[in-house]
């Protein structure tokens, strides 16, 4: 009678590690039922594109395996510059309009030849200044780059469902867990280790977004060049351990260097919509992933863009067991599974 949708289990491929969340629908939201990472070998993803496919493969299929995970059923998410997302303005039509004409219309605004791409859409609703119009969110991502993902998943004896895109899952679990008001200007920055994205939502619809190639290994890269050291104690030390002899004064003047790089393309970014769009500049902004763990950016953007900056967290509406999970950890580890979550949470036949 009423067919119950599939469930499926979350797992994102970021460019350090693997992160898995399933979670089950109850009366008025989730609860978590699973949870894994699993760090990947360095290189095996270079700028979101897979490099190493058996690495990734044995990793994968090792974090299902140790997690008695029993659906084939994945979501997953890509991003980077084989992703396209454009606001665009149309004329007024229907969904199945949209849908017949996407191809042409996609045209004039994809850097990419069409017949190479992937295609999916939004419509917004009418423009604030031309009721004749519409607002559309446009989304591509290159075929073989999708393909790539889909093959991965199928070595692993997975089935990959649901192919989101990295901004749009991290908006799932924001809305998920604090909400939407109407006409509320909202940014959202996952801040990964080899990128950033800016993703500006008015009353919960994406409006605004944009890609930014430089990411927390910048913290690592400064840390390694200025002081002779590995990968390894780049990053002990950039999350404060003071084991390795360096005098915190000289760490934290690297770290402000490096934040101060981030942060002025990060501001830059909600310049150029504030120039470009009639909405007004986002009043709250909410970071998350690897990097939004480091105080020192919290502390910079909130002073640079004059808002609160606050921590996504993923968990908030989310019950759990405390005898099956760690409090503690999940708060620790919140930003590193904000997309794995908003993946966990997309079901099959969602748009």
């Amino acid at each position: 009678m009423f067919q119950r949708k599939k469930d499926l289990v979350g797992i994102d491929i970021g460019s350090s590690s693997v992160k898995l969340v399933q979670l089950k629908e109850v009366r008025g939201g989730y609860q978590l039922t699973n949870l894994g990472m699993a760090m990947l070998p360095p290189e095996a993803i270079v700028d979101n594109a897979i490099m190493d496919s058996s690495a990734v493969v044995s990793v994968i299929r090792e974090l299902v395996e140790s997690h008695k995970i029993k659906t084939k059923n994945v979501a997953t998410s890509i991003s980077g510059h084989s992703v396209i997302i454009r606001k665009i303005l149309l004329p007024i039509m229907t969904e199945e309009e949209m849908e017949a004409s996407i191809q042409w219309e996609a045209e004039q605004y994809i850097p990419f030849e069409i017949s190479e791409v992937n295609l999916d859409f939004q419509i917004l609703g009418p423009d604030a200044n031309d009721p004749s119009q519409m607002s559309v969110i446009l989304v591509a991502a290159k075929k073989d780059f999708v393909n790539d993902y889909v093959a991965l998943f199928r070595e692993c004896g997975l089935t990959p469902l649901v192919m989101d895109v990295d901004c749009f899952a991290i908006a799932n679990v924001y809305e998920a867990n604090y909400g939407v008001a109407e006409n509320e200007v909202v940014a959202l920055i996952d801040l990964g280790a080899s990128s950033l994205n800016v993703n500006i939502l008015k009353g919960g619809m994406s409006v605004f977004t944009r890609d930014i190639q430089m990411g927390g290994n910048v913290y690592n890269e400064e840390l390694q060049k200025r002081l002779g050291l590995s990968s390894e104690d780049a990053e002990r030390i950039k999350l404060g351990d003071e084991s390795g002899g360096v005098p915190p004064a000289t760490v934290a003047a690297i770290i402000e260097d490096a934040t101060e790089a981030l942060t002025t393309d990060i501001q830059r970014s909600l310049d150029f919509f504030s120039a470009s769009s009639a909405d007004e500049r986002p009043r709250k902004v909410f970071i998350t992933g690897g990097v939004s763990k480091v105080q020192a950016i919290r502390t910079s953007l909130s002073q640079r863009l004059g808002v609160d900056v606050q921590l996504i967290d993923p968990w908030r509406q989310i019950s759990y067991n405390k005898k099956d999970f760690d409090p503690d950890y999940l708060q620790a580890m919140g930003p590193l599974f904000t997309v794995a979550v908003g993946l966990a949470m997309r079901r099959v036949g969602d748009k």
